[in-house]
């Protein structure tokens, strides 16, 4: 789970999940302001996760990340995704680069004496 860990040592507090059902149930109970999914899950694959978290929450920023990406040509426009990361060994990298930039748009611009920082992220399923 290094995708966990560099997140957290970010100083993002995680919540996981194993299947797509089970996050949507997680989603649902909770408040999260970002959603990374893998593409390939049981019971639900990350498209079917996406659509199913916008008609709940259709501002909350989602990242998917999928070893199928290209090959299926998934793209922020086709997938409903924010971001779209294929596997590969700079897939961290550009994780953690997607998740500061869509944290750093997603939290509303306060005075200083009322802002509270928003950083929990969510990761989906695995593989």
């Amino acid at each position: 789970m290094a995708r966990k860990s560099v997140l957290e040592e970010l100083g993002y507090n995680i919540t996981t999940a194993v299947n797509g059902q089970e996050a949507l149930e997680l989603f649902s109970r909770g408040v999260f302001d970002l959603v990374i999914t893998d593409y390939k899950m049981p019971k639900m694959n990350g498209i079917e996760l996406i659509k199913s978290v916008r008609a709940l929450a259709a501002d909350v920023p989602i990242i998917l990340i999928s070893g199928y990406a290209e090959a299926l040509g998934m793209t922020e426009s086709n997938t409903g995704a924010d971001a779209v990361i294929a596997k590969s060994a700079n897939e961290v990298a550009h994780l953690v680069r997607s998740v500061n930039r869509l944290m750093r748009h997603a939290t509303p611009k306060k005075p200083p004496a009322s802002h509270s920082a928003r950083t929990k992220a969510k990761r989906h399923g695995s593989g």
